[in-house]
């Protein structure tokens, strides 16, 4: 259900954004990457924060599906924030005259890319399962203190960075021919996460129980059924 949404979703905002959304007054056409960077960045700090929750059930409760999940989100946050780093390096090169700024922003998401793959490194250096899932769990639970600092920093400190897009609370500044597709898109983006991070948790679940009773029943029943 979550792919198929994800792929509808997808479709429709990328189709809407990017050809017959209107060209902004400024940046005229070169602002059509926001629809990409925009959904990339927010849905990357989304899956780390899901992390940190993850973390913090297992260093609470030990429970080992929240290890699994630390794990299935890994190489998702891996590609998302590096698509939102890239993706705003092409729209800085137009808008700010260059490709790199280290203001707070940009700074701060480069951070959550390093603990990212810094969680990655760390699961495949420790053999002993049990150690891997705590240490992974207290650099996850550790480096959700970025995500307020990434949303906030526009606030905090001088940025080249705009204010957020939309918020819950505000009314949109963009008209809505522009911020409607990209809902849209931040929307599809987020149910392909569902989807990918449940799939990956399904899989890395089987792995791990491969040689349980309840995975050959499984696998003996799906032979039968075909």
């Amino acid at each position: 259900m979550f792919g198929v949404l994800a792929l509808l979703l997808l479709s429709i905002g990328a189709i809407w954004g990017l050809a017959f959304a209107p060209p902004d007054y400024q940046q005229g056409n070169s602002y059509r990457i926001m629809f990409v960077h925009v959904p990339t960045a927010m849905v990357a700090q989304s899956v780390y924060l899901g992390m940190g929750v993850a973390g913090f059930v297992l260093f609470v409760w030990r429970m080992k599906i929240a290890d699994v999940a630390i794990s299935a989100c890994l190489p998702l946050g891996i590609f998302l924030t590096a698509l939102a780093l890239f993706t705003g390096s092409v729209w800085g090169r137009p808008t700010w005259g260059t490709w790199w700024d280290w203001d707070g922003r940009t700074v701060s998401t480069l951070v959550l890319f390093f603990l990212y793959v810094g969680i990655f490194a760390l699961r495949g250096a420790i053999a002993d399962s049990d150690l891997r899932g705590r240490a992974s769990a207290l650099v996850a639970m550790v480096g959700t203190i970025n995500i307020p600092i990434i949303k906030y920093s526009v606030d905090w400190w001088q940025t080249l960075h705009q204010t957020s897009s939309f918020t819950l609370t505000e009314k949109p500044a963009m008209p809505a021919e522009m911020w409607l597709p990209l809902l849209v898109m931040v929307l599809g983006l987020y149910f392909f996460a569902g989807f990918a991070v449940l799939h990956r948790m399904r899989t890395e679940v089987l792995v791990r129980e491969r040689n349980t009773q309840w995975v050959a029943q499984l696998f003996s029943g799906e032979r039968r059924a075909v």
